[in-house]
């Protein structure tokens, strides 16, 4: 008799409009696998959810176990529920060879007949559960400790995706997940900030993470007013961010470049390294506020509106000034501990330090990512951000078009002054 590989699973949601049964459906056959719709009920209202139970089935074993952890990925689980299984870390930074690596959707883990959240999740790191406390952290390599107890295989996991919201209109119902060149851009720039409004007016945080590009495109002026109104709670960056930033503050120059008309300045090519040694004078951006050196800008209004902001340091900066966190790690852990609770993300014209977000942000979290070049764009969704709404436009012309929405908001506008 010919041993049959296959196993019943489940998924249950909003099925059809989220698109997480097709999902499913298409990942199957794409490992060229077979399914059989064991039982299927619609939910008929917009808040009952849909079920369905599928029974699949492989060529072998190893086949089997590869269409498992396809479809659980999209929500699914197996019908019959098993404990998690758990391998102590045999020293600091080590992981199991078999560990659990995490997506960035909600997760729960099965043990001891009850269902355990996982907290802090992230994409691309593991889970480790305090067994007394029954309680379960998702941890970077980094931080795991010699026996932690890491959870191995995809036993007793259960994920819960991101699924298209039923009520109310924003830009996230507007648009889908890829990136286009030819959507409407003024369109988007008001839905944008109808959003940027309810996530802050709900005590929403939003976070800015924003490249130079910014200020040598002109749109240094609006990110600043935006900050000035309230609507930005947290700004991360690198070190060419703020050397822009204040070389335009001091001189009106980007990289030497009046911003105003595009025109090169006289010796513009020594401003970003005059802008540097003005920073070193002073002593740091906040001396500089204090001594009336630095006066206006994107800088300026974080530090006079207490807005915290971290910048990350990299072997390409000139300086870089005191204000840099030199050691990646540490800027990687200050990264993480401002986006905490974060509701909303702009991602401006960045490539490497939006990914290094997106990595960080569970699928809960809205992201809007503004790049001129379609391929970064759909490098970052690609590389997991899925949730990601990509504008392929330039900065310097979307971001002031957002915040002129934001100012015609008078009732809302008056709320931030």
């Amino acid at each position: 008799m010919t041993e049959k590989y296959e196993q019943e699973i489940e998924v249950k949601g909003h099925l059809i409009d989220s698109m997480i049964l097709t999902k499913i459906f298409d990942k199957i056959m794409d490992l060229k696998g077979d399914f059989q719709v064991l039982e299927f009920t619609v939910g008929k209202r917009k808040r009952e959810p849909s079920y369905a139970r599928l029974l699949i089935r492989g060529k072998n074993q190893h086949h089997l176990s590869a269409l498992l952890e396809s479809v659980y990925l999209d929500g699914a689980q197996s019908v019959s529920i098993r404990q998690v299984l758990l391998e102590s870390a045999s020293k600091d930074m080590t992981m199991p060879d078999n560990f659990y690596s995490t997506t960035n959707n909600a997760t729960q883990i099965y043990y001891n007949s009850s269902w355990i959240e996982v907290e802090n999740i992230m994409m691309d790191k593991c889970i480790v559960l305090n067994v007394e406390r029954k309680k379960a952290v998702c941890k970077m390599i980094r931080d795991v400790k010699k026996g932690d107890m890491i959870v191995v295989g995809e036993q007793g996991i259960r994920i819960i995706p991101q699924e298209r919201p039923r009520e109310g209109i924003d830009i996230f119902q507007f648009m889908s997940s890829n990136s286009s060149s030819e959507r409407p851009t003024q369109h988007i720039a008001r839905k944008v900030a109808n959003d940027i409004c309810n996530t802050s007016e709900a005590g929403g945080k939003i976070i800015v993470v924003s490249g130079p590009v910014l200020v040598h495109s002109g749109a240094s002026e609006s990110l600043a007013k935006m900050i000035h109104m309230g609507y930005v709670h947290g700004l991360l960056a690198g070190n060419a961010l703020a050397v822009h930033d204040i070389e335009n503050a001091l001189m009106g120059t980007s990289l030497g470049m009046h911003v105003n008309d595009g025109t090169l300045a006289i010796r513009g090519h020594r401003n970003h390294m005059q802008a540097i040694n003005e920073v070193f004078k002073a002593g740091s951006l906040k001396d500089m506020v204090q001594k009336k050196i630095l006066k206006s800008g994107i800088m300026y209004e974080c530090i006079i509106n207490n807005i915290p902001f971290v910048l990350a340091g990299s072997i390409r900066d000139d300086g870089p000034i005191p204000d840099v966190i030199t050691d990646i790690v540490e800027a990687q852990r200050k990264y993480k501990t401002l986006l905490k609770d974060v509701k909303m993300v702009l991602m401006l014209s960045t490539m490497l330090h939006s990914i290094a977000v997106g990595n960080m942000l569970p699928a809960s979290v809205k992201v809007v990512a503004v790049d001129i070049s379609q391929p970064v764009v759909t490098k970052l969704l690609d590389r997991g951000t899925t949730q990601a709404i990509g504008v392929v436009t330039d900065v310097g012309t979307f971001l002031p078009m957002v915040v002129r929405h934001l100012q015609q908001m008078p009732i809302r506008y008056s709320k931030k002054k």
